[in-house]
Protein backbone atom coordinates (compact mmCIF):
# COMPACT_ATOMS: atom_id res chain seq x y z
CA UNK A 1 0.00 0.00 0.00
CA UNK A 2 2.84 2.37 0.79
CA UNK A 3 4.45 1.65 -2.56
CA UNK A 4 1.15 2.24 -4.32
CA UNK A 5 0.65 5.59 -2.60
CA UNK A 6 4.25 6.54 -3.34
CA UNK A 7 3.75 5.57 -6.98
CA UNK A 8 0.63 7.73 -7.29
CA UNK A 9 2.41 10.71 -5.77
CA UNK A 10 5.80 10.47 -7.45
CA UNK A 11 5.15 8.95 -10.88
CA UNK A 12 3.28 11.99 -12.35
CA UNK A 13 6.18 14.25 -11.41
CA UNK A 14 8.68 11.84 -12.94
CA UNK A 15 6.69 11.80 -16.18
CA UNK A 16 6.68 15.58 -16.55
CA UNK A 17 10.21 16.08 -15.19
CA UNK A 18 11.98 15.68 -18.59
CA UNK A 19 10.11 18.68 -19.97
CA UNK A 20 11.09 20.92 -17.07
CA UNK A 21 14.69 19.71 -17.16
CA UNK A 22 14.96 20.47 -20.90
CA UNK A 23 13.19 23.81 -20.45
CA UNK A 24 15.55 24.75 -17.62
CA UNK A 25 18.68 23.81 -19.57
CA UNK A 26 17.73 25.15 -23.00
CA UNK A 27 15.21 27.86 -22.08
CA UNK A 28 15.46 29.27 -18.59
CA UNK A 29 19.23 29.14 -18.18
CA UNK A 30 20.02 30.90 -21.50
CA UNK A 31 17.40 33.53 -20.65
CA UNK A 32 18.91 34.21 -17.23
CA UNK A 33 22.46 34.09 -18.55
CA UNK A 34 21.61 36.60 -21.29
CA UNK A 35 20.14 38.95 -18.68
CA UNK A 36 23.36 38.66 -16.66
CA UNK A 37 25.48 39.32 -19.78
CA UNK A 38 23.48 42.44 -20.57
CA UNK A 39 24.63 43.97 -17.28
CA UNK A 40 28.32 43.61 -18.20
CA UNK A 41 30.85 44.82 -20.68
CA UNK A 42 31.26 41.39 -22.23
CA UNK A 43 33.53 40.53 -25.13
CA UNK A 44 32.32 37.57 -27.15
CA UNK A 45 35.79 35.98 -27.20
CA UNK A 46 37.36 37.15 -23.93
CA UNK A 47 34.29 37.08 -21.68
CA UNK A 48 33.23 39.70 -19.09
CA UNK A 49 35.59 42.59 -18.42
CA UNK A 50 33.51 44.85 -16.15
CA UNK A 51 30.12 45.08 -14.47
CA UNK A 52 28.31 48.07 -15.97
CA UNK A 53 24.79 47.71 -14.61
CA UNK A 54 22.24 49.37 -16.88
CA UNK A 55 24.85 51.08 -19.06
CA UNK A 56 24.17 48.85 -22.06
CA UNK A 57 20.46 49.65 -21.90
CA UNK A 58 21.15 53.37 -21.49
CA UNK A 59 23.40 53.29 -24.56
CA UNK A 60 20.84 51.27 -26.48
CA UNK A 61 18.00 53.74 -25.90
CA UNK A 62 20.15 56.59 -27.19
CA UNK A 63 21.47 54.66 -30.19
CA UNK A 64 20.03 55.93 -33.52
CA UNK A 65 20.91 52.63 -35.21
CA UNK A 66 18.66 50.80 -32.73
CA UNK A 67 15.70 53.04 -33.55
CA UNK A 68 16.41 52.68 -37.24
CA UNK A 69 16.36 48.89 -36.90
CA UNK A 70 13.18 49.08 -34.82
CA UNK A 71 11.45 51.21 -37.46
CA UNK A 72 12.56 48.89 -40.25
CA UNK A 73 11.32 45.85 -38.34
CA UNK A 74 7.93 47.44 -37.65
CA UNK A 75 7.56 48.51 -41.28
CA UNK A 76 8.40 45.09 -42.72
CA UNK A 77 6.18 43.44 -40.10
CA UNK A 78 3.12 45.48 -41.09
CA UNK A 79 3.72 45.16 -44.84
CA UNK A 80 4.24 41.40 -44.58
CA UNK A 81 1.90 40.24 -41.83
CA UNK A 82 -1.38 41.99 -42.62
CA UNK A 83 -1.59 40.87 -46.29
CA UNK A 84 -0.24 37.46 -45.35
CA UNK A 85 -2.96 36.67 -42.80
CA UNK A 86 -5.73 38.13 -44.98
CA UNK A 87 -4.53 36.10 -47.96
CA UNK A 88 -4.30 33.00 -45.77
CA UNK A 89 -7.92 33.45 -44.69
CA UNK A 90 -9.00 33.80 -48.32
CA UNK A 91 -7.06 30.73 -49.44
CA UNK A 92 -8.44 28.70 -46.53
CA UNK A 93 -12.00 29.76 -47.39
CA UNK A 94 -11.47 28.61 -50.98
CA UNK A 95 -9.96 25.29 -49.92
CA UNK A 96 -12.85 24.75 -47.50
CA UNK A 97 -15.23 24.47 -50.44
CA UNK A 98 -15.68 21.17 -52.34
CA UNK A 99 -12.85 20.95 -54.87
CA UNK A 100 -11.54 18.25 -57.14
CA UNK A 101 -8.10 17.14 -56.07
CA UNK A 102 -8.32 18.99 -52.77
CA UNK A 103 -5.33 17.09 -51.36
CA UNK A 104 -3.18 18.28 -54.27
CA UNK A 105 -4.22 21.89 -53.76
CA UNK A 106 -3.46 21.72 -50.05
CA UNK A 107 -0.04 20.23 -50.71
CA UNK A 108 0.65 22.95 -53.29
CA UNK A 109 -0.31 25.66 -50.81
CA UNK A 110 2.16 24.26 -48.26
CA UNK A 111 4.99 23.88 -50.77
CA UNK A 112 6.58 27.35 -50.25
CA UNK A 113 6.93 26.63 -46.53
CA UNK A 114 8.74 23.30 -46.96
CA UNK A 115 11.16 24.69 -49.53
CA UNK A 116 14.38 25.80 -47.75
CA UNK A 117 14.36 29.52 -47.02
CA UNK A 118 17.72 29.90 -48.71
CA UNK A 119 16.27 28.61 -51.98
CA UNK A 120 13.27 30.93 -51.67
CA UNK A 121 15.56 33.88 -50.95
CA UNK A 122 17.81 33.11 -53.91
CA UNK A 123 14.87 32.91 -56.31
CA UNK A 124 13.18 36.07 -55.07
CA UNK A 125 16.39 38.08 -54.91
CA UNK A 126 16.91 37.19 -58.55
CA UNK A 127 13.37 38.33 -59.31
CA UNK A 128 14.12 41.66 -57.61
CA UNK A 129 17.51 42.06 -59.26
CA UNK A 130 18.37 45.58 -60.39
CA UNK A 131 19.67 44.78 -63.87
CA UNK A 132 18.36 41.32 -64.83
CA UNK A 133 15.44 40.91 -62.44
CA UNK A 134 12.11 39.72 -63.80
CA UNK A 135 10.16 42.34 -61.83
CA UNK A 136 12.14 45.21 -63.35
CA UNK A 137 11.79 43.60 -66.78
CA UNK A 138 8.00 43.66 -66.33
CA UNK A 139 8.06 47.25 -65.07
CA UNK A 140 10.11 48.50 -68.00
CA UNK A 141 7.77 46.64 -70.33
CA UNK A 142 4.92 48.69 -68.87
CA UNK A 143 6.86 51.90 -69.33
CA UNK A 144 7.82 52.25 -65.64
CA UNK A 145 11.39 53.04 -64.66
CA UNK A 146 13.34 50.11 -63.20
CA UNK A 147 13.79 50.11 -59.42
CA UNK A 148 16.96 49.38 -57.48
CA UNK A 149 15.11 47.33 -54.87
CA UNK A 150 17.94 47.27 -52.33
CA UNK A 151 18.79 50.96 -52.55
CA UNK A 152 15.64 52.43 -50.96
CA UNK A 153 13.84 51.70 -47.71
CA UNK A 154 10.35 51.30 -49.21
CA UNK A 155 11.49 49.01 -52.02
CA UNK A 156 13.72 46.88 -49.80
CA UNK A 157 10.94 46.52 -47.21
CA UNK A 158 8.53 45.50 -49.95
CA UNK A 159 10.98 42.95 -51.36
CA UNK A 160 11.60 41.35 -47.96
CA UNK A 161 7.85 41.38 -47.21
CA UNK A 162 7.14 39.50 -50.46
CA UNK A 163 9.59 36.80 -49.35
CA UNK A 164 7.84 36.47 -45.99
CA UNK A 165 4.36 36.44 -47.56
CA UNK A 166 5.38 33.81 -50.10
CA UNK A 167 6.83 31.53 -47.43
CA UNK A 168 4.20 31.71 -44.69
CA UNK A 169 0.82 32.33 -46.33
CA UNK A 170 0.26 28.66 -47.16
CA UNK A 171 1.22 27.51 -43.68
CA UNK A 172 -1.27 29.85 -42.02
CA UNK A 173 -3.91 28.96 -44.63
CA UNK A 174 -3.72 25.28 -43.65
CA UNK A 175 -4.07 26.20 -39.98
CA UNK A 176 -7.18 28.22 -40.81
CA UNK A 177 -8.50 25.40 -43.01
CA UNK A 178 -8.17 22.84 -40.21
CA UNK A 179 -10.06 25.18 -37.88
CA UNK A 180 -12.77 25.89 -40.48
CA UNK A 181 -13.41 22.20 -41.05
CA UNK A 182 -13.97 21.75 -37.32
CA UNK A 183 -16.84 24.28 -37.35
CA UNK A 184 -20.17 22.40 -37.12
CA UNK A 185 -21.93 22.40 -40.47
CA UNK A 186 -25.23 22.98 -38.69
CA UNK A 187 -24.15 26.56 -38.01
CA UNK A 188 -23.60 27.23 -41.72
CA UNK A 189 -26.91 25.59 -42.59
CA UNK A 190 -28.71 27.73 -40.02
CA UNK A 191 -27.10 30.89 -41.44
CA UNK A 192 -28.12 29.84 -44.96
CA UNK A 193 -31.71 29.27 -43.84
CA UNK A 194 -31.70 32.73 -42.28
CA UNK A 195 -30.76 34.19 -45.66
CA UNK A 196 -27.21 35.17 -44.78
CA UNK A 197 -24.89 35.75 -47.72
CA UNK A 198 -21.69 33.76 -48.01
CA UNK A 199 -19.68 36.76 -46.82
CA UNK A 200 -22.00 37.38 -43.87
CA UNK A 201 -21.87 33.71 -42.89
CA UNK A 202 -18.08 33.79 -43.01
CA UNK A 203 -17.90 36.97 -40.91
CA UNK A 204 -20.56 35.99 -38.36
CA UNK A 205 -20.17 32.21 -38.16
CA UNK A 206 -16.80 31.05 -39.43
CA UNK A 207 -14.54 33.80 -38.12
CA UNK A 208 -15.83 33.76 -34.52
CA UNK A 209 -15.61 29.97 -34.53
CA UNK A 210 -11.95 29.95 -35.52
CA UNK A 211 -11.00 32.78 -33.19
CA UNK A 212 -8.45 30.72 -31.20
CA UNK A 213 -6.62 29.80 -34.41
CA UNK A 214 -6.66 33.38 -35.67
CA UNK A 215 -5.35 34.53 -32.30
CA UNK A 216 -2.58 31.93 -32.47
CA UNK A 217 -1.48 32.99 -35.96
CA UNK A 218 -1.56 36.70 -35.06
CA UNK A 219 0.57 36.15 -31.96
CA UNK A 220 3.03 33.85 -33.74
CA UNK A 221 3.25 36.18 -36.74
CA UNK A 222 3.98 39.08 -34.40
CA UNK A 223 6.76 37.19 -32.68
CA UNK A 224 8.14 35.92 -35.97
CA UNK A 225 7.88 39.34 -37.61
CA UNK A 226 9.95 41.02 -34.93
CA UNK A 227 12.50 38.19 -35.02
CA UNK A 228 12.95 38.48 -38.78
CA UNK A 229 16.52 37.72 -39.77
CA UNK A 230 17.09 35.19 -42.54
CA UNK A 231 15.03 36.85 -45.28
CA UNK A 232 16.53 40.36 -45.02
CA UNK A 233 20.02 38.93 -44.51
CA UNK A 234 19.76 36.90 -47.73
CA UNK A 235 18.11 39.81 -49.53
CA UNK A 236 21.55 41.45 -49.58
CA UNK A 237 23.62 44.01 -47.76
CA UNK A 238 25.08 41.71 -45.11
CA UNK A 239 24.40 42.21 -41.41
CA UNK A 240 24.11 45.98 -41.83
CA UNK A 241 21.03 45.66 -44.06
CA UNK A 242 22.29 47.84 -46.88
CA UNK A 243 24.75 50.70 -47.13
CA UNK A 244 22.40 53.03 -45.24
CA UNK A 245 20.93 50.30 -42.99
CA UNK A 246 17.71 50.76 -44.92
CA UNK A 247 16.40 47.24 -44.19
CA UNK A 248 18.37 46.23 -41.09
CA UNK A 249 16.03 44.55 -38.60
CA UNK A 250 16.43 44.26 -34.84
CA UNK A 251 17.82 40.73 -35.02
CA UNK A 252 20.25 41.79 -37.75
CA UNK A 253 21.38 44.62 -35.47
CA UNK A 254 21.76 42.11 -32.63
CA UNK A 255 23.84 39.91 -34.96
CA UNK A 256 26.01 42.86 -35.95
CA UNK A 257 26.65 43.84 -32.33
CA UNK A 258 27.35 40.31 -31.10
CA UNK A 259 29.10 38.57 -33.98
CA UNK A 260 30.68 41.39 -35.97
CA UNK A 261 31.64 43.83 -33.20
CA UNK A 262 31.93 41.00 -30.60
CA UNK A 263 30.06 43.14 -28.06
CA UNK A 264 28.08 40.35 -26.42
CA UNK A 265 26.86 42.50 -23.52
CA UNK A 266 25.28 45.05 -25.83
CA UNK A 267 23.81 42.28 -28.01
CA UNK A 268 22.30 40.70 -24.89
CA UNK A 269 20.65 44.01 -24.03
CA UNK A 270 19.18 44.16 -27.54
CA UNK A 271 17.85 40.62 -27.16
CA UNK A 272 16.13 41.43 -23.88
CA UNK A 273 14.52 44.56 -25.29
CA UNK A 274 13.35 42.48 -28.23
CA UNK A 275 11.95 39.83 -25.86
CA UNK A 276 9.94 42.40 -23.89
CA UNK A 277 8.75 44.08 -27.09
CA UNK A 278 7.51 40.77 -28.56
CA UNK A 279 5.68 39.92 -25.33
CA UNK A 280 3.96 43.31 -25.12
CA UNK A 281 2.95 43.32 -28.79
CA UNK A 282 1.62 39.77 -28.56
CA UNK A 283 -0.57 40.74 -25.60
CA UNK A 284 -1.83 43.87 -27.38
CA UNK A 285 -2.64 41.90 -30.54
CA UNK A 286 -4.47 39.27 -28.54
CA UNK A 287 -6.57 41.87 -26.72
CA UNK A 288 -7.43 43.77 -29.92
CA UNK A 289 -8.35 40.61 -31.80
CA UNK A 290 -10.64 39.40 -29.00
CA UNK A 291 -12.40 42.78 -29.04
CA UNK A 292 -12.82 42.81 -32.84
CA UNK A 293 -14.21 39.28 -33.00
CA UNK A 294 -16.48 39.90 -29.99
CA UNK A 295 -18.01 42.95 -31.69
CA UNK A 296 -18.48 41.13 -35.04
Amino acid sequence: MRLARLDRRVTPYLLVAPFFVLFGVFGLYPLANTAWMSLHEWDLLDGPTAFTGWANYAALFTDPHFYNALGNTASIFVIATVPQLLAALGVAALLDRPLRGSAVWRAAVLLPNVVPVVAVALVLTQLFGRDQGLVNWALTGLGVEAVDWRAHSWSAHLGVAVMVIWRWTGYNALLYLAAMQAVPRELHEAAELDGASRWRAFWSVTLPSIRPTVLFTVVMSTIGGFQLFTEPLLFGGGGSGGVDRQFQTLVMYLYEAGFQRFDAGYAAAVSWVLFVLCAVLALINAALLRRVVREA
